[in-house]
Order: structure tokens, then sequence, then C-alpha cells
């Protein structure tokens, strides 16, 4: 009997790293400046006419102008409309598509999908303590509505409980991830752009729904109202500009 042997499997080629479609984009539209097809002081066509043309969402579209918007090509007037800015020079080049991290849109759908079922899961795992530090963190939010910072913090603290209260490090582990990933100069300037009290004031409603189905034990309602809330978020940041 003559034995074959079993070849080695090859190893999995390493997927590359995502590529970023708003970085892509902001690259492409720089370039039809420089050629001179969106001239210097013009305003540029319409968002709406912008991703028929490049064949992207309206949101994508959304993150390429903010990206480059801090580069300096562009300008956003509020009510007005996005016009094209004299070269400077020592402007930081945009980063490659393989070095941007996620752009605010796409983290902010992860989060809508993954924690509107953590706050599923979490209704039926929460106990006592983790509902006190949960209305810990949204008393402190509704006091400090007037304190960006101290808002946010205590927002994220609010999810992060949330989290927490699943038992399930992995899923702590996640938020966490997402939350320190909203950061940087691209979420600066978006928030720079939308996040108003009145958002905040949003919020704040939002997260007594969350909270109370948490406390009614209701999964399906939790599920409901944090889905609902990070929609509405989403599309506060894909208004018109500000």
């Amino acid at each position: 009997m003559t034995l074959q042997l079993i070849p080695k499997p090859e190893e999995p080629a390493s997927k590359p790293v995502a590529d970023r479609a708003y970085v892509r984009l902001a690259a492409q539209i720089q370039a039809l400046v420089a050629q001179g097809e969106f001239a210097v002081g013009k305003r540029l066509p319409a968002e709406r006419a912008l991703a028929e043309r490049f064949d992207v969402s309206r949101t994508a579209l959304r993150e390429a102008i903010i990206a480059l918007e801090l580069q300096g090509v562009v300008e956003v007037r509020g009510g007005s409309g996005i016009y094209v800015c004299e070269p400077k020079p020592g402007t930081a080049r945009l980063p490659a598509a393989q070095e941007a991290g996620a752009g605010p849109f796409e983290l902010l759908r992860a989060r809508c999908l993954i924690e509107s079922e953590i706050a599923a899961l979490a209704a039926t795992t929460r106990n006592d303590a983790d509902l006190d530090r949960i209305f810990e963190a949204l008393t402190t939010m509704r006091e400090q509505m007037m304190d960006k910072a101290a808002n946010e913090e205590a927002d994220r603290r609010f999810h992060l409980y949330i989290a927490q209260s699943t038992g399930n490090s992995v899923l702590l582990a996640t938020v966490t991830s997402m939350w320190d990933q909203a950061q940087g100069p691209i979420w600066e300037k978006i928030e720079q752009h939308f996040h108003t009290q009145d958002l905040r004031q949003a919020s704040q409603e939002d997260h007594q729904r969350i909270f109370s189905a948490l406390v009614a034990g209701d999964a399906q309602a939790a599920r409901q109202a944090m889905r609902a809330h990070l929609e509405r978020v989403i599309g506060e940041f894909a208004q018109g500009w500000r």
C-alpha cells in the first residue's frame, strides 16, 4: 500500500486593508480641481449632481467634501454652497485610501447594526447595578447639556455601560473600539458643521427611550430605540450644510 502525502494547504492570502471610498473620491475631485475643471473661486456642482457623476452615495460624497475642506481645497459656506479655494503651499496631502480610518457614516452604520442588537441583549441580561450605572450617565447627560465635552463623555459611558451589562467582554471591547475611532480631524469637522445643542437634546430623548426599554426588559423596544437613535444621528449629519 502506497501512502500519499497530503499537500500542505496554502496560507490564506492576507486580506487587503479596506479601501476608503471617500478618500478615493476626494482624490478624484482634487485632480479635477488641479486640471481646472472646477475653477478656483467657483462653486462646485450640487451634491446630488456630484454623487450622480461619480456614482457614489451622498454620504460618501459628504465625507469626501469634508476631507477636501480639511486640506484647504474647498470651503463649505452654509446656505451658499461649496467653493474651490486658492491652493496654499504646505497643505497636507490627502491620506492614501489604505491609510485612512473609517469615515463617520461607515462607523455610524456599523454602530447602528451592532449596538441595536447589544441593546436588545442588554434588556434581558441587565441587573439593578447595571441600570444604576446607565441612569447615572443619562442623568449626567441631561445636567451637562450646555457643556459639549462633558455631555459627550456621559454619552460614551451610557453606550459602554449598556454593552457592559450584557456580560460579554467582546461586545464591550467592540463598542469601545467604535467609540475610540470616532475622533480625528474629519469627525471634528463634521461635528463643527452639524453638532448642535438641539442634536444633544434629541439624543437625550432617544436615550431616555432606550433606558425605559432596558428597565422594562423589553428587548424589541430596546433594539428599536437604539436603531432609531443612531439612524437619526446619521440623518442629522446628512442634512444640508450649516
